[in-house]
């Protein structure tokens, strides 16, 4: 029994020697992990600031205040702009777009709000949607949101155009592969052909922002979601994941945004990491609008805004 105790108490005291050696590896390896995920942030940084330093794009580094929120399901939304001068308080918001952010599903959902859906603005009576961006930044957008539908925006994040261009080229140096449905040459710098084709960063622009056709900024609020479904399918996968730091590094000086690195690379992990396709929703919904002309506004979007309310509302919790 003398024996046998004395080599279980050797035994125990190797094992309690163990531990924290095992612990300082994982120690290791975890800030290894973490000093070369920076590493390969810096980097992508550094890749941009080399081109706006050249000139190639505006560095503007506008701060703005943001008074965001969960909403009242505690889904975490986010206000995307995408604007050809970003930070610029004279420029309207060409593109609208809510991402909603369900942690507990770990689902996204998406949805376009029309640029030109007349409605009330803060302080400002009624005007086009797009036009809150020029008059109040991303905060008077978010009122603007929140008093018409009832939703709350936590983060937003407003797009320069050119860093769209970059994270294409960037992450796709092939191009995405993309279904054009038909030529699109009329007021766009890359003109594109109708067929399957990659396209790269100037012919995404180009493709999403393309409106001159008979549908308009119906077609173009279709090809823009279109897109994001095809850029976040065809970037799916662990290598691309491993490449994250390096992406987000890429975009940051073309994005003015309020949320911090480490909650948009999380985020962009769940994003990328989930298999389930993105449901999407367009506001006006279909039968909820007419498109008469205001003086001074031109063509405009009159919508009921009660039943795209909850449709926003019903779409975002089922």
């Amino acid at each position: 029994m003398g024996d046998k105790q004395m080599r279980a108490d050797r035994h125990e005291k190797r094992s309690r020697k163990k531990w924290p050696a095992i612990l300082l590896v994982f120690l290791l390896l975890i800030g290894g992990i973490t000093g070369y995920a920076y590493y390969q942030y810096k980097q992508g940084v550094n890749q941009s600031l080399k081109d706006i330093n050249n000139g190639n794009t505006e560095d503007t580094n506008v701060v703005y205040d943001f008074e965001g929120q969960k909403d009242q399901y505690g889904d975490t939304n986010v206000l995307l702009l995408g604007s050809d001068a970003r930070g610029s308080e004279t420029s309207r918001a060409d593109t609208i777009m809510i991402l909603h952010y369900n942690e507990d599903k770990d689902t996204f959902k998406l949805t376009s709000i029309m640029r030109d859906s007349y409605v009330a603005i803060p302080g400002h009576n009624k005007h086009k949607i797009n036009s809150a961006f020029a008059r109040g930044g991303p905060e008077l957008m978010r009122q603007t949101i929140k008093q018409n539908f009832d939703i709350d925006l936590q983060y937003y994040a407003i797009v320069n155009f050119q860093g769209f261009v970059k994270l294409i080229d960037e992450v796709f140096p092939n191009g995405v592969e993309m279904n054009v449905e038909k030529e699109m040459s009329e007021y766009v710098e890359t003109p594109l052909q109708p067929g399957l084709q990659r396209l790269n960063g100037d012919q995404m622009l180009s493709y999403v922002r393309f409106r001159h056709d008979a549908v308009g900024d119906f077609g173009r609020v279709e090809r823009q979601q279109k897109a994001i479904k095809a850029i976040r399918e065809q970037l799916s996968g662990l290598s691309t994941i491993a490449k994250l730091p390096k992406l987000v590094g890429v975009v940051t000086p073309y994005v003015n945004t309020n949320m911090a690195t480490t909650d948009g690379l999380s985020m962009a992990k769940d994003f990328l990491s989930g298999d389930q396709n993105i449901d999407t929703l367009r506001i006006p919904i279909d039968n909820s609008f007419t498109e008469p002309r205001i003086s001074g506004e031109g063509a405009v979007l009159e919508i009921d805004v009660e039943k795209n309310k909850e449709a926003l509302h019903q779409f975002i919790t089922q």
